[in-house]
């Protein structure tokens, strides 16, 4: 029974594959009994729409000389700023380089200073420069009534234009007299 069943699901199977088809025997193909039909005239406004489609197309493809004049200076005018913002970065580049050239030297003539300032402070000894002044140039310290002291009690700053008084005192005001 199962070789029944086989038998005759191939035959629809063969049935379902050919439906629609047609078989062509020998080399020539049969005509169909239908033909489609054919259109024998064009209307004229097809034609007419198709000239006018291809004459705005070709002006439109023409360029106008304006047009190219427009576009050579703004081509121009775009070349001239790249060759401007190329030698600005140009600049920019050698002016940084300038700069930290000049840091370096401004660092290393400032640690040469700095070395020079130490080698004269060591060299200055103040003991010696006060012997020297005491016994070759006869200098001599104040004693406690040759010092002067005086008070200012409006200002650190003091501009003498004359000698200062024996008694210390530069001015009194009115309210301090008695």
């Amino acid at each position: 029974m199962a070789t029944s069943r086989r038998t005759a699901n191939t035959g629809r199977q063969r049935q379902n594959r050919t439906a629609g088809q047609m078989y062509v025997y020998g080399n020539v193909a049969a005509k169909p009994s239908y033909e489609p039909q054919r259109r024998t005239e064009e209307p004229q406004k097809k034609n007419r729409t198709r000239n006018q489609s291809r004459r705005k197309l070709k002006k439109a493809q023409r360029v106008n000389s304006a047009y190219v004049l427009f576009l050579s200076a703004a081509a121009v005018f775009a070349l001239v700023i790249c060759v401007n913002y190329i030698k600005l970065q140009s600049r920019i580049t050698s002016r940084a380089e300038d700069i930290a050239g000049l840091q370096e030297e401004l660092a290393n003539l400032k640690e040469e200073n700095n070395t020079r300032y130490n080698s004269v402070m060591d060299s200055v000894n103040l003991d010696e420069i006060r012997k020297k002044a005491e016994e070759s140039l006869g200098m001599v310290y104040a004693s406690a009534d040759q010092v002067v002291g005086y008070t200012n009690g409006s200002s650190d700053y003091v501009k003498q234009y004359e000698n200062i008084p024996e008694d210390g005192v530069i001015a009194q005001s009115d309210k301090n007299t008695d």
